[in-house]
């Protein structure tokens, strides 16, 4: 099963904490990634959360498919903040992914951390949306937080 990490890196003017505190919120990321419209079934763990949610992949013009997700959510403020977790997908997709956040100068860096493992047939699809997803979340995090 092919294997992808794909990594972001980038700043904003925002401290570490407030990235920290909206990323480990499940309802955060609804918007945060383009594809995401529900967050649901959310259960509270002690070191973080586990979830289902739904990503609306595009298809051809209107045509869409409804993708349900299984998500873990983890993390840890101590030290240099940390929110980790992992994604199951239909179509024996997983992903694994994970920020680190720090305080930089006025503001705080990311570095955002995309592992997907895909079926042959869906490692080009699913890295190019994953991509997408993560170029977007660096202007989203700005506007909502700033």
């Amino acid at each position: 099963m092919p294997t992808r990490t794909l990594r972001n890196e980038f700043a904003l003017p925002v401290p570490a904490r407030a990235v920290f505190d909206h990323v480990r919120e499940p309802a955060s990321y609804v918007g945060l990634s383009p594809l995401v419209i529900a967050v649901t079934d959310v259960e509270r763990r002690v070191d973080g959360f586990a979830y289902r949610a739904v990503e609306r992949v595009p298809i051809i013009g209107r045509w869409h498919y409804d993708n349900p997700l299984r998500v873990t959510l983890l993390a840890s403020g101590a030290g240099p903040f940390v929110v980790h977790g992992d994604v199951v997908s239909t179509g024996g997709i997983t992903v694994e992914y994970r920020y680190d956040i720090a305080d930089d100068g006025d503001g705080c860096r990311v570095v955002d951390l995309v592992t997907l493992r895909t079926p042959f047939g869906l490692a080009g699809f699913a890295a190019r949306k994953a991509r997408e997803v993560q170029l977007w979340r660096p202007a989203t995090l700005a506007g909502r937080l700033s």
